[in-house]
């Protein structure tokens, strides 16, 4: 008992500069950023009021974030169901030998290793120099409002699609291919089989993927910064760059946090319900 006890006492103690590490850059500064959602804060004076449930109120009396709201669901919806849809069809295509399938799936992979500037600055430049030719227009996607945001969604898409690809490929080749061999002997077709064999078998990596791109769309800051900025005025905003323009340009930290701390509750609520969901419908086998 006591060697047992020794051994998980120094098991523990390799785990201590990562707990202190994520500590000091997490659990500090959520609880900080907790105590200054309650003020009047500007960031930067050394002093502040406490005004209770005033920046709730504000928020969500606030006509300003309507459309940051409308551009997030759009964005978090749209991306998680175009890469995973993609994603599963084409890891299923590619669920196949034939030649020259690796060098494919490479190619499908490699925008998600070329950095998000870099593929912001590449689609930036098809939306305003090839779009226009290709299609007889004056702008972009990203140059209107009204398909803003659609430009920065095949943005993701493109990008990510190969992620997605990459796990629903893995999750394919856990399945016993005994199975599909006992569906087109009971005379199942390819599309019955996709249905009742992969589908269910698949819940795992349902389970991983479509919380992880809800989730990371829900909180998307990166696309919109650095594609657009938010504009065309602000038809590009997301809530994340909402929070972000309180907090730093606008000087109003204490609205700001108020913000981030509703967002960070949305986005906890409904990934761990549509965790849960899935994890329910996984099954043995």
């Amino acid at each position: 008992m006591k060697r047992l006890y020794k051994n998980n006492l120094v098991t523990f103690t390799f785990l201590i500069p990562a707990l202190l590490f994520f500590s000091l850059v997490v659990i500090f500064p959520f609880f900080r950023g907790l105590n200054i959602a309650f003020t009047n804060w500007d960031g930067i004076s050394p002093t502040y009021d406490y005004v209770g449930l005033r920046n709730l109120k504000l928020l969500f009396s606030d006509t300003d974030a309507i459309e940051p709201i409308k551009n997030t669901l759009f964005f978090a919806f749209s991306t998680t169901l175009l890469v995973n849809v993609l994603g599963l069809l084409l890891a299923v295509a590619l669920n196949t030998k034939f030649k020259g399938v690796n060098l494919l799936k490479t190619f499908i992979f490699m925008p998600m290793v070329i950095s998000l500037v870099l593929a912001s600055i590449i689609w930036r430049y098809i939306y305003s120099d090839i779009y226009p030719i290709l299609f007889h227009t004056d702008s972009g996607l990203l140059g209107n409002p009204s398909t803003a945001m659609l430009g920065i969604v095949i943005i993701a898409v493109w990008k990510e699609v190969g992620l997605a690809m990459v796990i629903y490929y893995a999750g394919l080749q856990t399945i016993p291919k005994d199975m599909y061999e006992s569906a087109r002997i009971d005379g199942a077709g390819i599309i019955q089989q996709f249905r009742s064999i992969t589908i269910p078998l698949l819940m795992p990596a349902f389970t991983y993927c479509i919380p992880l791109w809800l989730g990371t769309g829900l909180r998307q800051f990166d696309y919109s910064m650095v594609a657009t900025k938010g504009g065309p005025g602000t038809s590009s905003q997301t809530m994340a760059m909402y929070v972000y323009n309180y907090e730093f340009p606008y000087f109003k930290a204490g609205y700001g946090q108020m913000s981030a701390i509703v967002l960070f509750a949305f986005i906890l609520f409904i990934t761990v319900l549509v965790t849960g969901y899935f994890r329910r419908r996984e099954v043995e086998y």
